[in-house]
């Protein structure tokens, strides 16, 4: 199903790109006090991932979506709980095993989200989208949320995942963008030999390992090679996997990454780049903000930073314009809400709001379409949708695509793998335990 909808994603791109409190408890919903209008006073609780100091655009742009709704609707409260994005997905599923959701959060789509509408945790969106607001998303980012041909979430971003780097440091080297992996071992190599840090990785997180390993499956086996040992037309036992797995090891022995990066999380990995400790740093374009509009980021490192697709491994059956990517957080209303009619008019008026204001005003692609022509976008937006523009595949992200509990493994062994605490072999293997439990 991904496989064809993000065909469908890229496509639609081309010509138009165009997005804790516990609902459970008595401190929300209907309130026994009249509000404007006749209305009683109502709370909704809202949880999301962006807190200011991480994500500084992100959350403005929150805040005052949120302040706009207050104006226009007297008698509602939104109170916000922000946590980071690690906290914030185990958070989630605390808080869900006691049925005790937001009103709304923020969910991943795909393996990560079914559990939950499984669960009936998730609320049915299906009354909130008419014809044309289901026609102003980007074709197959809604459908990433819909389970069973039903959405329970709605998409608030896309994206795919550049290598980011400091030009600064590659010309203080004479270092040129890696058209080749060879080219960019010599790049991980000219680094560490004037001692310099190559990559920032914060892999306490491990999804952020997860990264490095999908690139090098994609550029080992081709864009089919993981997706088929997910979805069990394939396996993890693939040499192409495996090798995957060994280039991952090998570039831990060469000391491509920042000292001690097991134990760094992904904030700490993503300070010491923009501090300009480390040459490279492979995320998502959710980091953009960053890198182009955050004011509060010195003007001299964001001209410094530019991007790569990620290089094609000689024999290796990938493309460089094979991305790694996918549709971003979605919002969810939870089922068990006291202000469901409140949360699920809140939603809808939070995704159209986004994706008018998210790309001129802080460089994010939204899930809904966006007419680039309207807007003034940094240029290194601008490369990075050209890049979306051009893309022959995105493979979503491979622990969103998983069920929880093989993510969960998954994500272990990711990280046992750049500890070099477990072989190649062992890695393929015990994925294929893992996914066999699940069959």
């Amino acid at each position: 199903m991904f496989r064809k909808a993000f065909t469908t994603i890229l496509m639609t791109v081309a010509s138009v790109l165009v997005i804790a409190g516990c609902s459970g408890d008595d401190s929300s919903g209907n309130g026994n006090n009249e509000g404007a209008g006749g209305q009683d006073d109502v709370t909704i609780d809202f949880m999301h991932l962006w807190p200011s100091g991480s994500s500084p655009d992100h959350n403005r742009i929150v805040n005052g979506i949120i302040a706009e709704f207050e104006d226009m609707h007297p008698h509602v409260t939104v109170e916000v709980e922000t946590l980071e994005n690690e906290q914030y997905s185990n958070q989630l599923q605390v808080i869900s095993s006691s049925n005790q959701l937001p009103d709304v959060g923020m969910t991943w789509a795909a393996g990560f989200m079914e559990p939950y509408v499984r669960g009936e945790r998730f609320a049915s969106l299906e009354d909130v989208i008419d014809d044309e607001f289901r026609d102003s998303f980007v074709a197959g980012t809604r459908e990433a949320y819909e389970v069973d041909g039903t959405t329970y979430a709605l998409p608030v971003e896309l994206n795919i995942a550049p290598v980011f780097y400091n030009q600064a440091i590659f010309d203080q080297y004479g270092l040129e963008e890696p058209q080749t992996y060879e080219d960019f071992l010599h790049i991980v190599d000219t680094l560490v030999e004037n001692g310099e840090t190559p990559i920032a990785l914060g892999n306490r997180d491990r999804w952020t390992g997860s990264l490095w390993y999908m690139y090098l499956a994609d550029r080992f086996g081709g864009d089919t090679a993981l997706n088929s040992a997910i979805d069990r037309s394939g396996t993890f036992e693939d040499q192409s996997l495996i090798s995957a797995a060994e280039e991952i090891q090998n570039l831990v022995d060469r000391n491509a990454f920042i000292r001690g990066f097991n134990g760094l999380s992904d904030q700490e990995a993503k300070s010491e780049f923009m501090n300009g400790n480390a040459a490279m740093y492979l995320i998502g374009s959710w980091d953009l903000p960053n890198f182009t509009t955050n004011e509060e980021v010195p003007q001299e490192f964001r001209d410094s930073i530019s991007f790569f697709r990620f290089p094609n491994v000689e024999g290796g059956q990938g493309d460089m314009d094979s991305w790694v990517g996918g549709p971003g957080v979605g919002l969810f209303v939870a089922e068990n809400s006291d202000v469901k009619e409140e949360a699920k008019e809140f939603v809808r008026y939070f995704i159209e709001r986004w994706g008018e204001q998210s790309v001129e005003e802080a460089g994010i692609i939204p899930g809904t379409q966006v007419d680039t022509s309207e807007v003034d976008l940094p240029d290194l937006f601008i490369e990075v949708l050209d890049e979306l523009n051009n893309a022959t595949n995105i493979t979503l992200f491979a622990d969103v695509q998983m069920s929880a509990n093989v993510a969960e493994r998954h994500l272990d062994l990711i990280q046992a793998l750049f500890g070099n605490e477990v072989t190649p072999e062992d890695f393929a293997r015990q994925h294929e335990e893992a996914l066999q439990e699940e069959d």
